[in-house]
Order: structure tokens, then C-alpha cells, then sequence
């Protein structure tokens, strides 16, 4: 293989300089990530349709209105399409707020405390993000459309929301078209209906929508109602297909919320409403590239470092970059490996790097090019500037693309191990590691873990790349160290194991990272918690990562060595014949069963790790119905004399 100066194609990857000095612009040494062709599809970007959300509840805005008589007032209907319904409303706590109800036939309502078989305080929850409400459960419920009102005597709060579970068969697929969210880009969403049998599966392909909106609140504040439409115009595929679509102009960076609803009739003749919460987070995209060539220069015999030439205003700390590596000799070209990684850019570059066995492996013949490039920020994982194809110079060939190559090895996998990583800290240890805007989860049971440590960095909003540095420094204290982590601490462990050097390199044992409650492709609360924290105050913030769309970006990052790291738990609540069940009251309306209250057992699986099973009896966190999942004995007992460290 000869490739020619300046003839190969290509836009790239990897750090090549070992730990790439990362550390001196405030980066922990970062890994030179690389794979197999085999790996293409596993690394490629999210599909916007796997992370669509399923919705069986409405979540209805509410404000009051001052009447002549100097209180307020709000009228509006909910659609109740069982005898039993549940019901929550969501006021931050004001106390002055009168819910009445009045049936279809009815001539007058009635209060809301005076029919339901159980009132009950409760709040909406994700971490110690809470948000107080009242829970009704109504049972002998006349099916059809009712009137709702409610009634204060002040405006101490004037804004709220109720959600409702209707109890019907309907459902709302609500999705993203594009993730492509970066300022100044039309950002369109899709919204469709169909029934679902007694065990949650389809059992209709479209479901008759009479109306669908998506209301669209900024960075700013701004709200805005848009109306969906099914004119094929919309991108909403074919006219009269069933599917509704709208789009919105992303003119502010921050995190969006969009609201998507639908209403419509059921087969039963019954009219249904549902909702979807989507948090989208828009960022600037600065980037452009300087030059149509990389540059790649040998470091040894096996080592390829490329820079990447870039123009931004603005740049970002880091950026998370991935491309593939083919070879061309002008009859047929040739896939060889991906590279990725975390990287910086610096002088007007970034450098990434790529082992020049990977071409040995393949017998890979031709100049280089690479294909399909994209570089996302390191908190959202967006995709700022994308290639399809780029140029290199490369000075000259690595002795290594024509050794003999017999197994791929980590340093093929992640690159040079950092020459200092072994002299870093002293001793063993397992970490135990909290999630989201966490309380001390793991510190009442710490005890039942041996040579372990609690990471505690309480009541915390982090994208995953900020927990998993945090993480870093955290065990930087001992030379070797596992991990025992709690919701998304499962997933910034993994992160810090894929992208950064650290203890978790030099551990040895059986289960490096072992997780419980993590929704390693996210909770549909995060939506859900964005929207009311833009009434009632975001309290730990929103959280990007922790969407079904953000998680699925995440993950296409997520190397196939990486995540056979990790052995995972799910965990939901006890099941009774005689009675309702759940975990938490509030968040039971939205999500799917089994759960644990924040985490749904089919989104908190990790494909490609170890799935070490699903236990009944324990909910996510304290103050749900079961003890919390970090509080089972025999688990920590498991986990602990399994864990690396």
C-alpha cells in the first residue's frame, strides 16, 4: 500500500501522541479509540426513530385567569376512556387550588375529593429534582369527555398542569424527524397514534387523528403553539397516512421543550388524548473546515497521528469526533476500521490518531480516505460539522500496515497506554457512584462493600463527559479502582472507561463496572421533568443525556469493548393480583411497565454488556413504594465480591 501525498482521502480520528497531552488544556489523557469495519453500524449516528417516545398519558397545561368576583379561575376537559382513571395536578405546592370534575351527563361538578376513592400528596420526581402535586385514583368512572375546573382563591400560582391516565388502549409515538440541532436549522418532529393490546403490543398500524399540535417553549422562555398537519408537506411522509408533522425555527441556543399532542377517537367510538415532553437541547455550530485535506504524519512504527484543519469563533473545550478509514486503489475501495474519540482543537486543529495494523489486519490495498466524519460537542453529543469524504497527506506508511497481525489488541482498540498511568495513586479500591442530582445512595449501605469509597458529588446536574471526569479525578487517588454506580453513574462510568485514561485501566477482577437503575437509553421523566421545570423552576436542571434521543446519541459512540465492561441490573415493583401497583404514584403515568419508578427494565438495557437480570421488590430510590434498589443486601454482596479493583 503506497498511498500517494495529498491523494488520499479523508477527514479523522484519534489522537495519536500517546494520552495526547490532553491533561495540559485541562483534559485527563484521552483514549485513541478504533474498531473494525464490522463495527460500522454499531457506531453510526442515532436514528431518531429508535428513541421515539410511547405515550399513554396527557400532561395538560394549566393557567388561571382572574374572574370579576377577584379569584381565578380554569376550565377545561379531559377524556376518560376507562371506569378507573388517575389523575395529578402539579401546582409547586399551592394549596388554594379547588378541583372539581363534571361528568358527560352530569348537571353539575362535583369536587374532585368527594369522588375519588384515594387523594394523595405525592410529586413529580427524577433524583431530588421534585415537583409537589396532588394524586386522585377514580374508579366507576362514567367513559367520555369530562368537564374539569379548578378554582383559587389567589394568584400565588397561577400556572400548573394536569396528567392524566385515561386509562385507554391509545397511544402516542412522538419522535424527532432529524437530530439536527444546531442553531438557525428547522427542527421537525412526527406524531402518530395506535392501540395497543393488554401486554402493550401494537395491535393497529394507525389510529384516527382528529387534531395534533406540538407547543414549542424556548431558551428564553417563548412559547408558541404550532399546528401538525398530514399533507405530506410537513415532513410528515405521505399525505393521509396517519402521521402528523411540524417543524420549528431553532433560533436561541439552549434546551428547547416541545410538547407534542394529539386527540382523536378511538376504535371504541371514545375520545382519546395523549402527550409527549421532548427536551431538545440547540447549540451554535461554528465549525467549518479550514482546508478540504488532513494531514497525516507517522509518529512510529505503528502509530498515525491527523490533524484535522478547523475554523471556529467559539471553540468548545473538546469535541467527541468518529470517521471511517477505507483504502482505494481506483478499482474498488475497501472499509478498514472506524477511529474516534475525545479531542481538543488547538491550533486551529484536531489530532486524532489511528494504528496502522488495522491495515495489515484488512490487507488493505490503495490510497486512504476516510468517510463519513462528524464532530459533536462532548455534553450533547450533536453533530457540528459532518464529511463525507476528505483528503489526507500522509508524510509517509507506518512499518506497522504491513506486519503480521494476529489478534486484535487493546492498543489497537484504544491506543498507547499513558507511560505515567501506573505511577498515578496508591492501592485498590471499589467506587461507589451516585446518579442524577443524587442524594448519598450508597452511603447507609457502604459497609456492605469491601475496600470501597463513596463518590459524592450531591444534588448535581453533569452531562455524562463532566460526571466521568469528575469520576476520574475522584479515584485518581488510588492507582486502581472498579466501579459500583446507581442510575447515571452506570453510564459516566462507561463513558470515562471508553473515552479517558484512568484507575479503571489498571483494575483487576471479574466486573469492572457494575451498574443498578441505570437507563442506559434514557427515561422519558427527562422530557416530562423539562417541561414543568419551565413553570416551576429547574431545581437541578435539565438533563440532555438522560432523554431517550440523548442517550441514543450517546451510545452511537459507544464501542463494543467498552460496554463488555459492564454488567447491569434492573430492578422493578412488586406485583399484586388484588391491587395497583407501582413504584412511584406520579411517574407510574408515564412510564411503561416493569419500572422502578425512574427507569423502565427495556430501557435500562446496555446491548452488548452483561445483563446480570431483573429483580422484583425494589424501586429506584427512597420515598417509593419498595426499598431502594442500592439497599439490597444480597445484591451488594454480589456486586462487591465480584467488582474489579
Amino acid at each position: 500500500m503506497n498511498p500517494v501525498p495529498g491523494s488520499v482521502l479523508l477527514l479523522s480520528l484519534l489522537s495519536a501522541v500517546s494520552a495526547m497531552s490532553a491533561s495540559a488544556a485541562g483534559l485527563p489523557p484521552v483514549k485513541q479509540l478504533g474498531g473494525p469495519a464490522s463495527e460500522f453500524a454499531q457506531m453510526a449516528p442515532a436514528n431518531p426513530a429508535d428513541s421515539a417516545i410511547e405515550s399513554k398519558s396527557l400532561l395538560m397545561p394549566v393557567e388561571l385567569s382572574a374572574g370579576a368576583d377577584g379569584r381565578f379561575a380554569w376550565r377545561g376537559s379531559l377524556p376518560i376512556e376507562a371506569e378507573t382513571a388517575r389523575l395529578i395536578v402539579l401546582n409547586n405546592g399551592a394549596r388554594d387550588w379547588n378541583l372539581s370534575l363534571q361528568a358527560p351527563n352530569a348537571r353539575s361538578a362535583s369536587a374532585a375529593h368527594r369522588i375519588a376513592q384515594q387523594v394523595s400528596a405525592t410529586e413529580m420526581v427524577l433524583g431530588n429534582n421534585q415537583f409537589p402535586a396532588e394524586y386522585y385514583a377514580f374508579e366507576q368512572m362514567e367513559r367520555g369527555t369530562w368537564a374539569v375546573q379548578i378554582d383559587a382563591d389567589s394568584a400565588s400560582q397561577q400556572r400548573g398542569f394536569i396528567l392524566l391516565e385515561g386509562g385507554g388502549p391509545a397511544r402516542l409515538k412522538s419522535q424527532q424527524v432529524a437530530f439536527n440541532q444546531t442553531l438557525g436549522q428547522q427542527i421537525a418532529f412526527q406524531a402518530s397514534a395506535h392501540n395497543v393490546d393488554a401486554s402493550g403490543l401494537a395491535v393497529s398500524n394507525a389510529l384516527r387523528i382528529d387534531a395534533a399540535s406540538m407547543r414549542v417553549t424556548s431558551p428564553s422562555g417563548r412559547s408558541s403553539l404550532v399546528a401538525m398537519r398530514d399533507d405530506g408537506r410537513h415532513q410528515d411522509g405521505r399525505a393521509g397516512d396517519g402521521v402528523f408533522g411540524a417543524s420549528f425555527l431553532a433560533s436561541e441556543a439552549g434546551d428547547y421543550t416541545v410538547q407534542v399532542r394529539v386527540e382523536g377517537v378511538g376504535m371504541d367510538g371514545l375520545p382519546y388524548a395523549r402527550s409527549a415532553e421532548h427536551l431538545v437541547p440547540v447549540i451554535a455550530a461554528d465549525l467549518s473546515l479550514a482546508s478540504n485535506t488532513a494531514i497525516g504524519k507517522a509518529l512510529d512504527d505503528r502509530r498515525v497521528s491527523i490533524d484535522i484543519p478547523l475554523n471556529s469563533r467559539q471553540p468548545l473545550s473538546h469535541y467527541r469526533a468518529y470517521a471511517e478509514i477505507w483504502a482505494s486503489n481506483g478499482l474498488r475501495s475497501q472499509p478498514v476500521s472506524w477511529v474516534a474519540g475525545m479531542t481538543e482543537l488547538r491550533d486551529g486543529r484536531i489530532t486524532l490518531g489511528f494504528d496502522a495494523r488495522w491495515l495489515a489486519l484488512t490487507a488493505a490495498n490503495g490510497s486512504l480516505e476516510l468517510r463519513n466524519l462528524r464532530i459533536e460537542d462532548p455534553d450533547h453529543f450533536i453533530t457540528l460539522l459532518s464529511a463525507p469524504v476528505m483528503k489526507l497527506s500522509l508524510d509517509r506508511l507506518p512499518r506497522g500496515a504491513t506486519e503480521s497481525v494476529r489478534a486484535v489488541d487493546d492498543e489497537m482498540r484504544f491506543g498507547p497506554r499513558p507511560a505515567a498511568l501506573r505511577a498515578e495513586g496508591v492501592g485498590r479500591r471499589l467506587l461507589l457512584v451516585h446518579g442524577y442530582c443524587s442524594g448519598n445512595v450508597w452511603g447507609g449501605v457502604a459497609g456492605q462493600f469491601g475496600t470501597a469509597s463513596v463518590f459524592q458529588d450531591l444534588s448535581q446536574n453533569r452531562s455524562h463527559d463532566a460526571f466521568a471526569r469528575l469520576i476520574r479525578d475522584y479515584g485518581a487517588t488510588w492507582n486502581s479502582f472498579g466501579v459500583v454506580a446507581h442510575s447515571q453513574g452506570g453510564a459516566a462510568s462507561t463513558h470515562l472507561y471508553t473515552y479517558y485514561w484512568s484507575g479503571l485501566d489498571n483494575a483487576t477482577g471479574s466486573r469492572l463496572i457494575q451498574s443498578v437503575g441505570t437507563p442506559y437509553q434514557g427515561t422519558s421523566l427527562a422530557g416530562n421533568l423539562a417541561a414543568l421545570g419551565q413553570v416551576f423552576g429547574a431545581g437541578c436542571g435539565t438533563n440532555s443525556n438522560l432523554t431517550y434521543s440523548g442517550a441514543s446519541s450517546w451510545l452511537s459512540g459507544i464501542p463494543t469493548w467498552a460496554r463488555s465492561k459492564v454488567n447491569y441490573y434492573t430492578t422493578s415493583f412488586n406485583t399484586r393480583w388484588w391491587a395497583y401497583d407501582y413504584c412511584h404514584l406520579a411517574t407510574d403515568l408515564l412510564l411503561s411497565d416493569p419500572e422502578d419508578g425512574t427507569t423502565e427494565q427495556v430501557r435500562g438495557q446496555l446491548s452488548g454488556a452483561v445483563n446480570r437480570g431483573h429483580k422484583t421488590g425494589w424501586c429506584h430510590t427512597s420515598g417509593m413504594r419498595d426499598p431502594p434498589q442500592t439497599t439490597d443486601s444480597s445484591r451488594n454482596s454480589e456486586m462487591s465480591s465480584n467488582a474489579a479493583r
